[in-house]
């Protein structure tokens, strides 16, 4: 995934209230092991005013799957093709490497039926860009998503699974939920 090719823009006012762009370039944010990752794109408070905060301040914190109470975040994710030759003791580690290394240990509630399977306290909305995959739930899955399908997530158990050939692009916002 050539992740400087993802664009960000970002808009706000100026002094006199007249429209502008305050950023335009790459993720403030980024983590990726191999073809899979999270790259941020912008998180801000949604009361008191902080939807028009014009600072940029994901750079400087860290990376965090899940958005601020009263926040929403929006990111791009990718989710690489399922490497079959890997054993379940190397899918369980490489899944809880990633989740601890974005403070999301705690979300992988019941990881049963796979171990990407995680919880949030969160409403996602979630678009596919580009290749196919799966989303896993406990009990069932919607398979073969497209670009263009759009994913309303409430908080539920969930995992993603891509059994194409192609590194799948996702976009994300995360509204925080509790």
């Amino acid at each position: 995934m050539d992740w400087q090719s993802l664009r960000r823009i970002v808009t706000d006012n100026n002094k006199d209230g007249r429209s502008r762009i305050l950023i335009d370039g790459e993720a403030a944010k980024l983590i990726a092991l191999e073809e899979a990752g999270l790259a941020e794109i912008w998180s801000a408070g949604l009361d008191d005013g902080k939807l028009l905060d014009a600072t940029d301040k994901l750079a400087e914190t860290d990376l965090r799957l899940e958005p601020d109470p009263g926040s929403v975040k929006v990111r791009w994710f990718t989710i690489a093709p399922e490497d079959e030759s890997k054993s379940a003791e190397e899918l369980e580690a490489a899944a809880a490497f990633g989740f601890g290394a974005v403070g999301a240990a705690h979300c992988r509630v019941d990881t049963t039926r796979h171990p990407s399977m995680h919880k949030t306290q969160s409403l996602d909305v979630i678009v596919l860009v580009k290749g196919e995959v799966d989303l896993l739930l406990d009990n069932e899955e919607a398979r073969g998503l497209k670009p263009g399908d759009v994913v309303i997530q409430r908080a539920t158990n969930h995992g993603w699974i891509n059994r194409g050939k192609e590194t799948a692009l996702l976009v994300a916002v995360l509204i925080h939920a509790a």
